[in-house]
C-alpha cells in the first residue's frame, strides 16, 4: 500500500470538511469529532476484510460478518457526522448488521436461511429511511405545497364540470 492511497481520500475528506464547515473553526478537536469513522470504524472495517481475502481466507469466513457491519456502520455515521443527518441515517444500522450478513450468505455455504433475516432487516431498514425522510423533504418541499392544492382544486373543479357537459 502506497501513501498516496492514504494520503488521497484523507486529503478529500478534508477538502469536503472544510467546503461544509462554512468558515468555522478548524482544529482538531472539530476534525476528530467530524472524521472519527473515517480514523477508527471504517478502518477496522476493512481490516476484518483483509484479513479474510488475504489471510485466512474461507476458514475464516466469520470475519465478514463484523467487517460488513463496522464498514456499513463507519459508512453511515461518517455521513451523518458530515450532513448532521443523525434523524434520518439511523436507519442504516439496521442495515449494517443486513450487509454483514449478506457477505456472510455470499462469500459462504449460501444457506438459504439466511436470507430471511437479511431480507427482514433490509426492508425494515429501507421502510425506516423512506418514513424518517418524508417528514424532512415535504418541509423542505412546504413552498410547493400552495400550488399543489390549487391544482387539485382545479383538478376537482374539471372533473366536475366536465361530467356535467357530457351528462
Amino acid at each position: 500500500m502506497t501513501k498516496r492511497t492514504i494520503l488521497a481520500p484523507l486529503l478529500i475528506l478534508l477538502g469536503a470538511y472544510l467546503l461544509l464547515n462554512q468558515g468555522g473553526s478548524v482544529g482538531a478537536g472539530s476534525i476528530f469529532a467530524t472524521f472519527w469513522p473515517t480514523m477508527f470504524v471504517i478502518p477496522l472495517g476493512l481490516f476484518f476484510h483483509w484479513m479474510y481475502f488475504s489471510l485466512v481466507g474461507r476458514q475464516g469466513i466469520g470475519l465478514l460478518i463484523p467487517g460488513g457491519i463496522l464498514l456499513t456502520a463507519g459508512i453511515v455515521s461518517q455521513i451523518a457526522s458530515l450532513f448532521d443527518s443523525w434523524q434520518t441515517m439511523w436507519p442504516g444500522f439496521i442495515l449494517a448488521v443486513a450487509a454483514g450478513l449478506f457477505e456472510f450468505y455470499w462469500f459462504g455455504s449460501r444457506n438459504k436461511w439466511l436470507l430471511i433475516p437479511i431480507n427482514i432487516l433490509t426492508v425494515l431498514s429501507l421502510l425506516f429511511f423512506v418514513v424518517f425522510s418524508i417528514g424532512p423533504i415535504l418541509n423542505y418541499l412546504s413552498f410547493v405545497q400552495p400550488v399543489i392544492a390549487v391544482l387539485l382544486v382545479l383538478g376537482g373543479t374539471w372533473l366536475i364540470l366536465g361530467r356535467k357537459r357530457h351528462g
